[in-house]
C-alpha cells in the first residue's frame, strides 16, 4: 500500500487561541511530529485541519500535542441507545461500525444496557454521523437516545409480545399436527379421518409461514445486515437454520421428486419453534434484563417530582424543574427531601440510607446540609437549595452508576474478541458436519445431514457470552450503590477484585478526621497569650490540625484575632504576622526548614510521639515558643477492618505525612505493620509507584486534597464520601458513608461479582463446546437419534437465561456481619495525613 493510501485528514477543534502567535506555535508543535504532513489552524473557526499518516501517529497522539502545546483540543462524549443487538458479535459490530467514522476516537457498546458509549471530535463528525453508522450497521437508534430509558420497557417489549403471542397461537397446533402422531399414535389416525396427509401438510405450510417471515422478521432483518458486512452473529444463525428448515421442506413439499427416496421429509414444526423458542427465550431474556437495571430505576425514583417552596412570602407548590439555589424551601414529615441544600430552620432525624447504605437516621438541623432524595423524619424543616435537577449528589450518583455499568473490564473486552470469530468458525463447523453426514452417513443422509447442520447454527448461538459480563456489571454496581459503594466504571469492579495490597491514608480515613488539642508546653509559661497568636493565623487554614488549635482557644474564651500576610505551605506549616509579631507552627520538618532548632522540646516530642499524638512547634518572631500534642480517635470499625482485608489475602500499609513516631503508634494499635510516614503530598504518588514496582496491585484510600495524586496514581482509588471533592474526583471508587468497614463491602462485592462473571463465562463457553458436538451428532453412533432443531432452540434459549439469573444473585448479596460490632471505644490516634 502507498504513501497515499496511507495518509487522512482530521478536523481538531482547538480551544484557547487568542492570536496569529497562538496558530504558529500549535502548527509547529503538530508539524514537527513523525507522520504529519500538514498541519493548518484557522484562529476565526477556532479548528485545526491535520494531514498524517495514520500508521504512524494515532488521532489521540494529535490531540495530545495540541494540549501539551498549552492548548483544549475539543473532544465530546455521547450516549446512544441502540436497538437490535443480540449477542456479542452484535456488540463488536456496532463497535467497529463506530470506530471506523472518522473523528471517533474510542467507542464501547454494553449488550445489557443497549448503549452506545462514543467519544469523538465534534469538529469532525456530529451525533447524525454517529447514527447513521449504526443504522448502516443493521440497527436502530431511536430519537430518545442518550435519554435514561428502563431495559425491556415501552414499545419494543409490546412488540415483543405480540409476535411471542401471534407465533405460539400458530405454532402450537403445527407441532399438534406434526409431531402428534409420533407421540399418541391414536392422534394419527384421529387425523387421517379428518382429511388425507397432504391437507395436513399444506396446513403445515400456512402455519408455518407467517411464523418465519412475520414473527421472525427481526432475524431477517439483523441477519441480512450482519451478512452484508460480513459479519455474521445471533441473528444470522438463527436466520439460516429456520430458512433452511423451512426452505427444505417447502421444496420438498412442492417437488418431493428432486430428493432421494426417504428423505423428502417436512420440517415446518422445527423452523417455527425456532422462531418460537427464540423469541420466548429473548422475551424472558429482556424480563430478566430489567430486574438487572432495577437500582438505577430505584435511584431515579427517589427524585420528588414537585417542591413545596417559599417565594413572595407565600408557600407554592412547583415543579421540580422550577426550584433554582438559593430557593427557600419547606419539607413537611415524611416528605422526600427535593434538592440538596443547608438547613436554617426546624430539625429532624434524616434516612439517608438510600445514598449512604447506613440504615440509622441522621439528626439534622440549622447549619447542617441535606441531600436531595433522602426521607425527613418526624420534623418540619426549612432550607435553602444549593443545588439542583443535574447537580444534586443524587444525579451525580445516578450518571457514575450508569458510567460504571455502561464500562467494560478486561475480562469483557477479551470476550468480544472471541465472539468476535466464534460465529464464522460455527458456521464453518455448520457446513463440515452438513457435508460429513450427506458423505459418509446412513440414508436417509440428505435428511440426517441437514437435521445436524441446522442443529448446530441454531444451538451454538454467542447470546450468553454477549451478557456474561455486562449483566454482572449492571447488577453489582447497583448493588454497590444501595451499600453505598459507588463504582465510577464498570472496570473498577475487577480491579478491586484483584487488589493484593490496600494503602490507607490516616487522617479522615483510619481517624475520625476532627483532631483536638490534647495538651501544649509553652517555654515561657503564657499558654493563653500563645495559643491566641497560634488561632489567629490558623483561622485562614482549613487544614484539621489548625482547626483543631482554633476550637482549643475557642474552648478557653480567647477572643479572636487578626493575622496579616497569612502564607501556608502544604505539608510543611503556615505563617503569618499578628500584632507585628511573625508566627510560624507546624511540623518538625517546617522548624528544620526554617533553622528553628527543636532540641529543648526532644525529649518530650518523643514522649508524647509514643503516645500516638501528632506533634505541632510554634515559633514567634523566630524563636521555638511552643510544643502542641493533638490527638485523634480511631474510627469505629477500624481494627475490624484490617482484620477482614488481612484475612481476605490484602497487605495493609499505612501512608502518612505525621511523624514517624505518631505512625507507628497508630498503627500498632491497628494492626498494621507496614507504615511509610513522613511523606509530603508529592511523595505519597511516588511511594505508591514503589511498591506497585514490586509486583503488586496496589489501592489507596484516602479522603484529603493531598491524598488525590497517590489516588490518581494507584491502580485503584478509593475515596472516602466525607472528604474533598478533588479526592473523590481523583477516586475510582467513593464510599460513600465516610465509613471505613465499607472498603470490605466493596471489596466482598467485587470478588463475588467477578466470580459470577467468570461462572457466566465458563457457562456459556462449556455449554457451546460441549452441545455443539451433540448437534452435529456425536450420540448418533450410540443411540442412533440426532439432536431436533427445535430442542437446540430450547437448549440455546435455556443458555441466556441462566447467564442473566446467575447474575440477578447479586442482587441478594449482603455483606457479612462480622464488622457490625462497635470499635473499643478509647482508642485515640493521630491526625496528620
Amino acid at each position: 500500500m502507498g504513501a497515499t493510501e496511507q495518509r487522512s485528514e482530521i478536523r481538531i477543534g482547538i480551544g484557547g487561541m487568542t492570536c496569529a502567535s497562538c496558530v504558529a506555535r500549535i502548527e509547529r508543535s503538530l508539524r514537527k511530529q513523525p507522520g504529519v504532513e500538514e498541519a493548518s489552524v484557522n484562529l476565526a473557526t477556532e479548528r485545526g485541519t491535520i494531514r498524517f499518516d495514520p500508521v504512524r501517529i494515532s488521532v489521540p497522539q494529535l490531540i495530545e500535542v495540541v494540549r501539551e502545546t498549552g492548548y483544549e483540543a475539543e473532544t465530546a462524549h455521547l450516549d446512544l441507545l441502540v436497538e437490535g443487538m443480540t449477542c456479542a458479535a452484535c456488540v463488536g459490530r456496532v463497535e467497529r461500525a463506530l470506530l471506523k467514522v472518522p473523528g471517533v476516537l474510542g467507542a464501547s457498546v454494553n449488550l445489557a444496557t443497549e448503549k452506545a458509549s462514543v467519544d469523538y471530535l465534534p469538529a469532525q463528525v456530529d451525533a447524525g454521523a454517529l447514527r447513521a453508522a449504526i443504522e448502516a450497521a443493521g440497527y436502530r437508534v431511536p430519537q430518545t437516545a442518550g435519554a435514561r430509558v428502563p431495559v425491556g420497557a415501552g414499545t419494543r417489549d409490546r412488540e415483543a409480545r405480540r409476535d411471542l403471542s401471534f407465533a405460539t397461537l400458530l405454532t402450537l397446533p403445527l407441532i399438534l399436527i406434526a409431531m402428534g402422531p409420533m407421540v399418541v399414535p391414536t392422534t394419527g389416525e384421529w387425523l387421517h379421518r379428518l382429511a388425507p396427509p397432504m391437507a395436513w401438510h399444506w396446513l403445515e405450510l400456512l402455519l408455518a409461514t407467517p411464523v418465519q417471515f412475520y414473527a421472525g422478521r427481526r432475524f431477517y432483518r439483523q441477519g441480512i445486515a450482519e451478512l452484508r458486512h460480513l459479519s455474521p452473529g445471533m441473528n444470522s444463525l438463527i436466520m439460516l437454520g429456520s430458512s433452511s428448515a423451512w426452505g427444505y421442506s417447502t421444496l420438498a413439499l412442492l417437488a418431493p421428486g428432486l430428493f432421494p427416496a426417504g428423505t423428502a421429509v417436512l420440517y415446518y414444526e422445527a423452523s417455527a419453534s425456532i422462531i418460537t423458542l427464540i423469541l420466548a427465550g429473548k422475551y424472558l431474556e429482556s424480563a430478566a434484563r430489567g430486574r438487572t437495571s432495577s437500582a438505577i430505576r430505584k435511584l431515579m425514583r427517589l427524585q420528588p417530582a414537585r417542591a413545596r417552596v417559599v417565594r413572595g412570602g407565600e408557600a407554592l407548590d412547583v415543579p421540580i424543574e422550577a426550584v433554582v439555589p438559593g430557593d427557600l424551601i419547606l419539607v413537611r414529615p415524611g416528605e422526600r427531601i427535593p434538592a440538596d441544600g443547608t438547613i436554617c430552620e426546624g430539625s429532624s432525624y434524616v434516612d439517608e440510607s438510600m445514598i449512604t447504605g447506613e440504615p440509622v437516621p441522621v439528626l439534622k438541623g440549622p447549619g447542617d446540609e441535606i441531600t436531595g432524595g433522602t426521607v425527613n423524619g418526624a420534623g418540619a424543616l426549612r432550607f435553602t437549595a444549593a443545588r439542583v435537577g443535574a447537580e444534586t449528589l443524587l444525579a451525580h450518583i445516578i450518571r457514575m452508576v450508569e458510567e460504571a455499568q455502561a464500562g467494560k473490564p478486561p475480562i469483557q473486552q477479551l470476550a468480544d474478541r472471541i465472539a468476535g470469530v466464534f460465529v464464522p468458525i460455527v458456521m464453518l463447523v455448520a457446513t463440515l458436519t452438513f457435508l460429513v453426514w450427506l458423505g459418509l452417513g446412513p440414508d436417509p443422509a440428505l435428511s440426517h445431514a441437514f437435521v445436524a447442520g441446522v442443529s448446530v447454527l441454531v444451538i451454538a448461538c454467542p447470546c450468553a457470552m454477549g451478557l456474561a459480563t455486562p449483566t454482572a456489571i449492571m447488577v453489582g454496581t447497583g448493588r454497590g450503590a444501595e451499600l453505598g459503594v459507588l463504582f465510577r466504571k464498570g472496570a473498577s469492579l475487577e480491579t478491586l477484585a484483584r487488589l493484593d495490597t490496600l494503602v490507607f491514608d490516616k487522617t479522615g480515613t483510619l481517624t475520625e478526621g476532627r483532631p483536638a488539642l490534647n495538651r501544649l508546653h509553652c517555654f515561657d509559661g503564657n499558654e493563653q497569650r500563645l495559643l491566641g497568636l497560634i488561632a489567629a493565623v490558623e483561622r485562614r487554614s482549613e487544614h484539621p490540625l489548625g482547626q483543631s488549635l482554633v476550637e482549643a482557644a475557642a474552648q478557653r474564651g480567647l477572643a479572636p484575632q487578626e493575622a496579616e500576610a497569612v502564607q501556608a505551605e502544604p505539608g510543611f506549616g503556615i505563617q503569618g504576622s499578628v500584632d507585628g509579631r511573625r508566627v510560624q507552627v507546624g511540623a518538625a520538618r517546617y522548624m528544620e526548614r526554617l533553622g528553628i532548632a527543636t532540641d529543648p522540646v526532644s525529649a518530650l516530642a518523643e514522649e508524647w510521639s509514643r503516645s500516638g499524638e501528632t506533634l505541632l512547634y510554634a515559633a514567634v518572631d523566630g524563636r521555638l515558643a511552643g510544643l502542641f500534642g493533638v490527638s485523634d480517635p480511631i474510627k469505629a470499625g477500624a481494627r475490624q477492618t484490617i482484620d477482614a482485608l488481612r484475612n481476605l489475602g490484602i497487605e495493609v500499609a499505612m501512608l502518612t505525612g505525621d511523624q514517624p513516631g505518631t505512625a507507628h503508634a497508630v498503627a500498632a494499635r491497628l494492626g498494621i505493620e507496614r507504615v511509610i510516614a513522613g511523606v509530603l503530598p508529592n511523595g505519597k504518588a511516588e511511594e505508591i509507584a514503589r511498591l506497585q514496582a514490586e509486583g503488586r496491585r496496589v489501592g489507596v484510600v484516602g479522603d484529603g486534597i493531598n491524598d488525590a495524586p497517590a489516588l490518581a496514581r494507584a491502580d485503584l482509588g478509593l475515596a472516602m464520601g466525607t472528604g474533598t471533592d478533588i479526592a473523590i474526583e481523583a477516586a475510582d471508587l467513593v464510599l460513600m458513608a465516610g465509613d471505613v468497614r465499607r472498603v470490605v463491602d466493596a471489596i466482598r462485592l467485587a470478588r463475588r461479582t467477578l466470580w459470577i462473571i467468570k461462572l457466566n463465562f465458563f457457562w456459556a463457553y462449556a455449554y457451546n463446546v460441549a452441545l455443539v458436538p451433540l448437534a452435529a451428532g456425536a450420540l448418533y453412533p450410540f443411540f442412533g437419534t440426532l439432536l431436533n432443531p427445535m430442542f437446540a432452540a430450547a437448549a440455546m434459549s435455556v443458555s441466556s437465561l441462566f447467564v442473566v439469573s446467575n447474575s440477578l444473585r447479586l442482587r441478594h448479596f449482603n455483606p457479612r456481619q462480622a464488622l457490625q460490632a462497635p470499635a473499643p471505644a478509647a482508642q485515640t490516634a493521630s491526625s496528620t495525613g
